[in-house]
């Protein structure tokens, strides 16, 4: 059944309708935004994702059209309290409503509580799934606990033996001031 679904262009409506899902091992580096958040090699690592669509009220003349959205990766970044190799577990768990188009889903989304998307037959779910992995991206990745312990203070050995300021051009003139009166 799921053959028949493009994530590219996914007509959302159909998928729900059939309760349809979709589960895919994607290699990361197909997904350009998420990937330029790595450093290092990512060689074979890969984002698993599903999604499964779901029609609520069938046979009412408004049903509610969801997909609800699961994936997992992990991101080789670096560390910005020890600057070592860290791996960053990134977990998505969301669900979408779908209406009818994007008026409505402008009204509806400051009265719900749910994500609301508008209505589209070449929908991309890949888009959507690479947004959403972006927003779970720590602003600064950390350790737990850093492998190394982190240098937390800084010591010049030139320090005590640097030289003397110079004296202030206008030390000697206030002197010379001082002493005529």
């Amino acid at each position: 059944m799921a053959k028949d679904f493009d994530p590219h262009r996914l007509d959302v409506r159909r998928f729900a309708e059939e309760g349809a899902e979709l589960s895919v091992d994607d290699k990361l580096s197909r997904f350009r935004r998420l990937h330029a958040e790595t450093t290092g090699p990512t060689g074979e690592r890969t984002v698993h994702w599903g999604a499964r669509g779901e029609m609520h009220n069938a046979r009412h003349v408004h049903p509610e059209i969801w997909v609800h959205l699961e994936a997992d990766a992990k991101l080789p970044m670096v560390c910005q309290r020890c600057l070592n190799p860290v791996e960053v577990p990134l977990e998505v768990s969301r669900s979408f409503r779908f209406v009818a188009d994007e008026a409505t889903a402008v009204a509806q989304d400051e009265e719900s509580e749910e994500d609301i998307l508008a209505l589209s037959r070449s929908f991309d779910l890949l888009e959507l799934l690479e947004d959403e992995l972006l927003m779970e991206v720590p602003v600064a990745p950390l350790h737990a606990v850093c492998p190394e312990a982190v240098k937390m203070s800084a010591v010049d050995p030139d320090f005590e033996t640097a030289q003397p300021e110079k004296e202030h051009p206008f030390a000697l003139l206030g002197r010379l001031k001082t002493g005529k009166s």
